[in-house]
C-alpha cells in the first residue's frame, strides 16, 4: 500500500524538488567555459542543418531542443535513434552537425549510429553527464550536464538532469540568437500565428473590410439611405465620400444617437448635415497593431482606410479582437 501523506509532507516534498533541480541548474553556470563556446562556434559554422538525437527522456528534451533552435534562428530538427538506425540517417549530410543528447552518455541507439555519422563527414557535439562516456569522448566537442542527484527520491527517474539538459539547450539557442543577430521580426516569421507574429507581421490591409464590404454613401443621400448602408455593412460607421470616393467625413453609431436625440428627421436630413468631416484614417500597410493603438489612444471603435485621399477599407475594433491582437 502506498504510504499516506499529509498535505504539508507533499508541499514539503514538491518543494525539496524544486530546489533539487534549481541547484542542479544553477550548478551549470559554473561549467560555462571554452566547451560552451566552442559549442556555439560549431553551431555557427555549420553551413547545413543541426539534428538532434536522444532516447527516452533525453529524446523528449531533443526534440525541445530542436525546437527552440528552430525557432530562434538556427535550422534544426529531431531524429529518432532508433529509426536513425532503419533509415532516417538519411536525413543527415556531411554538411550537418548531429547534436546528441544522453545522460549516461552511453545509450545504445544513440552509440550505434555515430560511427556512421563520423564516417559520413558529419560533426558531433554531445551533452552527456559524463565527460568519460563512449559519446563524450567521440564528439568533436562536449557540454557536461551532470548533476548532484536527481529530484526522485529513488535516484532512479530522469528529473533534475532532464532539467539541466534543457537549460543547457536553452542556454545554447539563446547564445545563437544573440551571435546570430536575431531579431523580434525574425521570431514572427517563424510564428506568424502567435500573438507576436500578428504584432510584427499582420497589416491592416489583411484584416480590413474591402470592395463591396465597405460601407460608403455619398453627401446627398438621406440620413436614412445612410443607416441602411450602415445596417447592411454592419461596421457601425459610414464613409461619406464623392464620386471619385474621395473622403468628405464620416458617420457613426455615435453620431446617430446624437442626431435623434437633437430631433433629426432621418427622411429629410442630408448626411452632409451631420457628417463630421475631421474622422480619423490609417493607411493599409500600417501594422494591425498600430491601428489598434489608434483606436485605443482616441476612445473610438471604427477606422477607415484611405490611400491618396481615396477610400479602399474600414474595419472596427472587432476585427482586431478576432485576430487575436486584444
Amino acid at each position: 500500500m502506498p504510504d499516506t501523506l499529509t498535505n504539508e509532507e507533499l508541499l514539503a516534498l514538491a518543494a525539496n524538488v524544486l530546489d533539487i533541480e534549481a541547484r542542479a541548474v544553477n550548478a551549470l553556470k559554473d561549467r560555462l567555459d571554452e566547451d560552451f563556446v566552442a559549442a556555439c562556434e560549431l553551431c555557427m559554422n555549420t553551413p547545413g542543418r543541426i539534428v538532434v538525437t536522444g532516447m527516452g527522456k533525453s529524446g523528449h528534451v531533443s526534440n525541445k531542443i530542436a525546437a527552440t533552435l528552430a525557432s530562434t534562428g538556427t535550422p534544426a530538427f529531431f531524429m529518432h535513434p532508433a529509426e536513425a538506425s532503419h533509415g532516417d540517417l538519411g536525413m543527415i549530410t556531411s554538411q550537418d552537425l548531429l547534436i546528441a543528447i544522453s545522460y549516461s552518455g552511453e545509450t545504445a541507439e544513440v552509440v550505434t549510429i555515430l560511427p556512421v555519422v563520423k564516417r559520413m563527414g558529419a560533426r558531433l557535439l554531445s551533452i552527456t553527464g559524463n565527460p568519460r562516456s563512449t559519446m563524450a569522448r567521440a564528439a568533436d566537442v562536449h557540454i557536461d550536464v551532470s548533476v548532484a542527484e536527481e529530484a526522485c527520491p529513488l535516484n532512479l527517474a530522469p528529473t533534475a538532469s532532464t532539467t539541466a539538459m534543457l537549460a543547457m539547450g536553452d542556454a545554447l539557442a539563446v547564445a545563437l540568437l544573440k551571435k546570430r543577430g536575431f531579431t523580434a521580426e525574425d521570431f514572427a516569421r517563424s510564428h506568424p500565428s502567435g500573438t507576436l507574429g500578428k504584432r510584427l507581421l499582420l497589416r491592416v490591409a489583411d484584416v480590413m473590410h474591402a470592395g463591396d464590404r465597405v460601407p460608403a454613401v455619398t453627401a446627398d443621400v438621406t440620413l436614412r439611405d445612410a443607416l441602411l448602408e450602415m445596417t447592411a455593412k454592419g461596421l457601425g460607421m459610414t464613409a461619406v465620400v464623392d464620386d471619385e470616393r474621395r473622403m468628405l467625413g464620416i458617420f457613426t453609431d455615435g453620431d446617430l444617437r446624437r442626431t435623434l436625440d437633437a430631433g433629426a428627421d432621418i427622411r429629410v436630413t442630408r448626411i452632409s448635415e451631420v457628417m463630421h468631416t475631421n474622422c480619423i484614417t490609417v493607411a493599409q500597410d500600417i501594422l494591425a497593431a498600430e491601428a489598434l493603438h489608434i483606436l485605443e489612444e482616441n476612445k473610438i471603435t471604427g477606422l477607415l482606410v484611405t490611400e491618396d485621399g481615396a477610400l479602399v477599407g474600414a474595419l472596427n475594433i472587432h476585427d482586431l479582437f478576432r485576430e487575436g491582437l486584444m
